[in-house]
């Protein structure tokens, strides 16, 4: 066995496909056969149903969670010795949501990058519950989310504190006012967040501490394209205060403040507990956590 027949069985089990995993490995379509079935003749068991779609045996499935853990094992390997070299350097895998993304990370990510030029970062956007998935199943590195709850598996650390406001269009009959009760909510047309997101969560949770039965004409993935359904008067949307502050500051977005929404809740960085931190990640904790509150919330 070689660490090449186990990263050709990983890349069949994502591909479903033998040719599809020879054209991404460089390899024929008979050589990837031959990997796989020299694998099966040592382990004297069936790796792999040939029919098609391609699929993994019981035997394969066994066999593929402990292969990801020897690969994994040597990647870990390898960025320790490159660790001795005292330099910063290694690949990120990022997750966070869309708004905190495009609130946050151009300018914690552009100063990054000037100090650190060998480390590289990638972006994925997912929800709060996906990155906590996410990082406790190692697909990505870090997190950076609301930490609505504890998991035991993970490490946080707060950064900044935000809130969900109610938003209008300026056309919007709530436009005209500064404050209303959160009974007025039963009444009007909502835009919400969908039910996976932190924003949502929260939500549903006060409506139903409140009794409050919501008319929802729309449910979008994103703050982003909430706050454009809004600025369209489609209807009115309770998102993150920080991701409306241009919104406000241009005038296409009104904020109407309810007071059962006014709860801070912590934005933090999340990560594994007890796995081996690379210089590069060790690096980009460090100026995270040293970075003061009003860096991340400051206008641009």
């Amino acid at each position: 066995m070689n660490l090449n027949q186990l990263e050709t069985l990983l890349t069949i089990s994502k591909t479903m496909s033998f040719r599809k995993a020879g054209e991404l490995l460089n390899l024929t379509q008979p050589a990837v056969s031959a990997q796989i079935k020299s694998l099966e003749d040592e382990f004297k068991t069936v790796l792999i149903d040939r029919n098609q779609p391609v699929t993994l045996t019981d035997s394969g499935r066994v066999f593929l969670e402990h292969a990801e853990l020897v690969l994994q094992t040597v990647e870990d390997l390898k960025q320790r010795l490159a660790d001795l070299n005292q330099i910063p350097q290694g690949h990120i895998h990022l997750g966070t949501t869309t708004s905190i993304a495009i609130q946050i990370l151009p300018r914690v990510l552009s100063y990054f990058q000037n100090q650190f030029p060998l480390i590289k970062t990638t972006i994925h956007s997912m929800t709060s519950s996906q990155i906590m998935q996410s990082v406790e199943n190692g697909t990505i590195d870090i997190g950076i989310t609301y930490l609505f709850e504890k998991h035991p598996s993970l490490e946080s650390s707060v950064l900044y504190y935000d809130t969900f406001e109610l938003v209008v269009a300026p056309e919007h009959p709530l436009s005209r006012y500064a404050h209303v009760p959160i009974e007025k909510l039963h009444d009007i047309p909502l835009i919400m967040l969908s039910p996976e997101t932190a924003g949502r969560r929260f939500v549903d949770q006060i409506f139903k501490q409140l009794y409050i039965s919501p008319e929802i004409v729309m449910e979008l993935s994103s703050s982003e394209e909430v706050k454009r359904m809004v600025e369209l008067n489609l209807g009115a949307a309770i998102i993150s205060k920080l991701s409306i502050s241009n919104e406000l500051r241009l005038g296409t977005l009104k904020m109407v403040k309810v007071n059962e929404l006014e709860i801070s809740h912590p934005v933090g960085v999340v990560y594994k507990s007890g796995r081996y931190l690379s210089s590069a990640l060790n690096q980009f904790l460090l100026d995270l956590k040293g970075m003061q509150e009003i860096q991340f919330i400051g206008s641009e």
